[in-house]
């Protein structure tokens, strides 16, 4: 049996997913999750061999969600379910280390199938995305182009100010001091050349850290 935990923050696609693929004979959906920060939880207390995770999400995108998980689990498989095509989007879920990437679009029948490959250790691109990862490879190899990356936890910090938390809540909820809030804000606005709380905001809903409903 495959065992799945189901990540969206939007209930109706959540719950429609869990009735459809539990009418697989060899599919089961242990958990659903309507925030990264839940899909992490279930997926490191539940032990599920895929997570099925959409991108923006609230309190934690499924980009950052997503390496945390394979931090601590390397063997969950993990599935990119998302409306998004953009470069940024599709090469930050690989990156991240997700097995495959679907559109929200496909039909049912290519989730299933692309479960099932993605449990028997391959690998899964939606047909619509594939000229996107490889002309992001190319140009990276051709050019060497990188943004300099945020570490985890300033990804954490600077979607939590994208959705309004101030330094205090944003202190209760990552269990730090608000100097080191500030401290991540000021390393993440000096990384990305951003100037204010609004162009972070900006920078994060381009990005697909915070969700735009």
């Amino acid at each position: 049996m495959i065992r799945i935990v189901l990540a969206d923050d939007h209930t109706i696609i959540r719950e429609g997913l869990a009735a459809l693929l539990s009418h697989h004979p060899k599919m089961e959906v242990v958990a659903e999750a309507s925030n990264g920060r839940d899909a992490v939880k279930y997926a490191l207390t539940l032990h599920p061999n895929i997570v099925v995770m959409d991108i923006s999400m609230p309190d934690l995108n499924g980009i950052d969600a997503t390496r945390m998980i394979k931090a601590e689990n390397p063997s969950i498989r993990i599935i990119a379910l998302s409306v998004h095509t953009g470069r940024r989007f599709v090469t930050g879920m690989l990156k991240a280390g997700v097995s495959g990437y679907m559109l929200k679009h496909c039909a049912i029948e290519e989730l299933l199938k692309a479960i099932l490959l993605i449990h028997d250790n391959k690998s899964y691109l939606s047909p619509d995305i594939t000229g996107t990862v490889m002309n992001d490879y190319a140009n990276t190899f051709m050019t060497g182009n990188e943004v300099t990356p945020l570490s985890l936890r300033e990804r954490e910090v600077l979607q939590l100010v994208a959705q309004g938390n101030t330094s205090e809540q944003i202190s209760r909820h990552l269990n730090i001091t608000t100097k080191t809030v500030s401290a991540h804000r000021q390393q993440v606005m000096k990384k990305l050349n951003l100037g204010s709380i609004a162009d972070l905001t900006k920078y994060a809903i381009r990005e697909g850290m915070v969700p735009l409903d």
